[in-house]
């Protein structure tokens, strides 16, 4: 660890990066911290704990203010699948990010299901085995059509449309979105029109999901939002033969539909 906050700090002090994106605690909890030249000695309190938040999310919001600075940030396996998409949307320029691939635990693998705990470079802890765990989704899929219709309306129903799951969500980086448009979801109500406002999320989600898991943890209503974009993400897989996260070169098939945006045609038209 100790080198690791040393490579860091050299990074940091030879202009390397401009700042890096890591974690370290406040007030007793670990939270998300822009680390600079001008407070090196805050690099000693860098932290990595087993909890998650969404780092290329946040790193987006730092690249859209600082679009000529190179930064470096903390991944996890999930971060770094993130980073891959958002280089494919051209969100970020790859030679102007400098990841810091940090391997899971396999305790934390264990608690996310993760598939692939560890980014493809790792600076600091040592692979852990995957985690491929479905029965979620095998839970879902043992019920006949009826009944699984009526489980997801019901989990659906209870959606008090905070945009928790979008606003937490890696993956969400549309410049306008398609869940605040009033001609698709109705505007002053919750919860909102079921299906209608998780199908159109869903569907921004088929080619981009990385599976971090993070939209489940955040939904107050404990919808098993995850279940339902691992299926998704599934179907493009299996139809389709894409794994977002995957691979660098490879686009997502659905963008070869249109415009390679996912906002709707009179949003586009009025900007």
């Amino acid at each position: 660890m100790e080198q690791l906050k040393q490579n860091i700090k050299n990074m940091l002090e030879s202009g390397e990066i401009a700042g890096f994106l890591g974690m370290r605690e406040q007030n007793g909890h670990p939270v998300p911290y822009l680390f600079t030249s001008e407070d090196l000695d805050q690099v000693d309190n860098l932290v990595i704990p087993e909890v998650r938040y969404p780092m290329a999310g946040i790193l987006l919001k730092i690249v859209r203010k600082y679009p000529d600075k190179t930064i470096g940030v903390m991944v996890r396996g999930c971060d770094d699948r993130a980073l891959i998409e958002l280089a494919k949307n051209k969100k970020i320029l790859p030679e102007l990010i400098r990841p810091i691939g940090i391997a899971c635990s396999q305790a934390l693998a264990e608690y996310c299901r993760c598939s692939q705990p560890y980014p493809r470079e790792i600076h600091y802890g040592e692979k852990v085995e995957p985690v491929k765990d479905r029965s979620d989704l095998e839970a879902i899929e043992s019920k006949d059509l009826p009944d699984r219709l009526d489980y997801w309306m019901g989990q659906f129903s209870k959606c008090i449309k905070c945009y928790g799951c979008r606003n937490i969500c890696p993956m969400c980086f549309c410049d306008q979105c398609t869940l605040e448009d009033e001609t698709l979801v109705v505007t002053g109500k919750a919860p909102p029109e079921i299906p209608v406002f998780h199908l159109i999320r869903a569907f921004h989600m088929a080619g981009r999901c990385i599976d971090c898991g993070l939209c489940e943890e955040a939904c107050p209503a404990h919808i098993p939002l995850r279940s339902l974009y691992r299926k998704v993400r599934e179907g493009m897989a299996d139809y389709l033969g894409y794994v977002s996260g995957t691979e660098e070169s490879e686009k997502d098939p659905l963008e070869f539909l249109g415009s390679e945006g996912y906002e709707v045609p009179s949003m586009i038209d009025e900007t």
